[in-house]
């Protein structure tokens, strides 16, 4: 009895010898080709949901060391409706290198297909599309972990798919951008996207760009005037694919908040020129194309904005392109009609007065395409605003105007715009001193209504401009000097006493 007790006691312990030297941990291997029973495999896809952006325990054996990723940039945001710069995530035409520690059979380079799958060895088809890199290589490491003991596996970042990203509102090229990252490039943020869309509109609100991401379609706000003015990076926020960037339109435009943003990265480009229309009071109205010329007094007259200047076009510019305005503007009423990517009309009150007063260049407001400028009529201007006016560098350049009468050089003289009318006799050689008039003369002007005034104007060559003695003059008036009185006399003897003269000649000639 004792003997057959032995036998099965001696047969135990060598099993358990056995097992124990099984459970031992030993390098990964490769998995027989004699497959598992069908009934313990289980073909349903495994889809963990992504983990807080921490490592894995050890225990898993999963580790993740990007190479030749592009680099993220840090830009943490500190609003609690703002997406956190989170770890990049895969997705269709992203390259990926997976290492299986001791495995190379397994291991090397894979693109995520269209279908947001990888096709691995063994393992098959495996979804990752929406995970980071350390998340995919958990969900990998967990499908092998059937085939290998204990599988190291690192999954990689080679070359990232491009960015497909949306802009649109207040930039000068909306729609959608795909952005190719190359390797050890830094990913985009909102001021390149809106570089790549052509740059801001001058009715952009930068202090509220909003930014929509796929996995949080609520979205977020972007103040890049906080960027502007205090350097804050934050604002800038990565980009990712998927991402939806709009820029509102602001409610009421800043001329000086304007002149800065005009300075900004991503401000348009202002090389191009650019089409407004002027209309009311200004030598010639209509449409023209405007650069950032920088324009002058003696340069007003061109149709062409002129050099190649990377200065944006302004109000003024654009009023010398149009010759000035006339001697009738109200220049501290002038408008700018500006139509929004919204279909609204925005109108911008612009005194330029102010400018020619105080200084004020806020006051010299920066166009943009499809701008209508609208110079009103003034009620009254009096004579010494209207010199100053003449001397502004958005006055029109020269005004003709008709001398006509007992001067030195009568006819059509040019002067400079809001000239008096002393100054048009003078450039007609003056008075002719033996038959003019010199103390009155006439002034005829046809009003833009078509009715024509017609006054006497003491002549005082002392005078200041005055409205009385030396009136500023406009363009085709007309200034008549009269005959003085002995001059009429003996004009009008000699109209008389020419045909008598005439009749004695012929006396003489027939010898009567």
């Amino acid at each position: 009895m004792r003997k057959h007790f032995n036998q099965p006691l001696v047969g135990l312990t060598i099993l358990a010898a056995i097992a124990a030297a099984g459970a031992t941990p030993v390098k990964a291997q490769l998995p027989t080709f004699s497959p598992p029973p069908p009934k313990e495999i289980d073909n349903t896809p495994i889809i963990l949901p992504p983990p807080p952006l921490i490592q894995p325990p050890a225990a898993t054996g999963v580790r993740t060391v990007p190479i030749n990723s592009p680099t993220i940039a840090t830009a943490q945001c500190n609003r609690n409706n703002r997406p956190l710069t989170e770890a990049y995530t895969l997705g269709s035409g992203d390259q990926v290198r997976l290492d299986l520690f001791d495995v190379p059979e397994y291991s090397g380079q894979y693109q995520v297909l269209v279908d947001g799958t990888l096709n691995l060895p063994v393992i098959g088809s495996l979804s990752v599309a929406g995970l980071t890199p350390s998340t995919a290589s958990e969900l990998i490491s967990g499908r092998y972990a059937r085939y290998v003991r204990r599988p190291l596996v690192t999954l990689s970042l080679i070359k990232a798919r491009p960015l497909k990203i949306a802009v649109g509102g207040e930039v000068n090229r909306p729609g959608a951008y795909s952005i190719s990252l190359t390797d050890g490039q830094q990913f985009p943020t909102i001021t390149d996207a809106i570089k790549i869309a052509g740059g801001i509109t001058r009715a952009a609100d930068v202090r509220s760009v909003q930014i929509r991401r796929v996995d949080n379609r609520r979205g977020c706000t972007a103040d890049l005037w906080n960027l502007l003015q205090n350097s804050n990076l934050g604002e800038d926020i990565s980009l990712r694919d998927g991402d939806e960037i709009l820029i509102p339109t602001t409610i009421g435009i800043d001329p000086l908040e304007s002149r800065q943003l005009s300075t900004a990265s991503f401000a348009p480009s202002t090389v191009e020129p650019i089409k407004v229309a002027i209309v009311g009071e200004v030598v010639r109205p209509g449409p023209y194309s405007v650069s950032a010329a920088t324009a002058s007094a003696t340069n007003a007259d061109r149709t062409s904005g002129g050099s190649n200047s990377r200065e944006p076009a302004t109000i003024t510019q654009a009023i010398q392109v149009a010759g000035g305005i006339t001697q009738l503007a109200d220049i501290r009423r002038v408008q700018v009609q500006r139509t929004t990517r919204e279909g609204t009309r925005q109108v911008i009150e612009v005194n330029l007065w102010n400018l020619l007063q105080e200084g004020d260049l806020s006051q010299d407001v920066i166009l943009q395409e499809g701008d209508t400028i609208t110079v009103p009529t003034a009620v009254a201007i009096s004579a010494p605003e209207a010199t100053e006016l003449a001397s502004a560098s958005f006055s029109a350049a020269i005004i003709s105007v008709n001398v006509v009468g007992e001067v030195k050089k009568p006819g059509v003289v040019q002067i400079p715009a809001n000239s008096p009318l002393n100054q048009a006799l003078l450039v007609a050689g003056g008075f002719d001193p033996r038959r003019a008039k010199k103390n009155v003369v006439e002034l005829i002007r046809l009003n833009p209504n078509g009715t024509v005034e017609k006054r006497e104007v003491e002549v005082d060559f002392t005078a200041a401009v005055n409205d009385q003695t030396n009136p500023p003059l406009r363009p085709n008036d007309v200034i008549v000097v009269n005959r003085s009185g002995l001059t009429s006399f003996t004009d009008t003897l000699n109209n008389v006493v020419s045909p008598i003269g005439g009749l004695f000649t012929l006396f003489r000639f027939f010898g009567l």
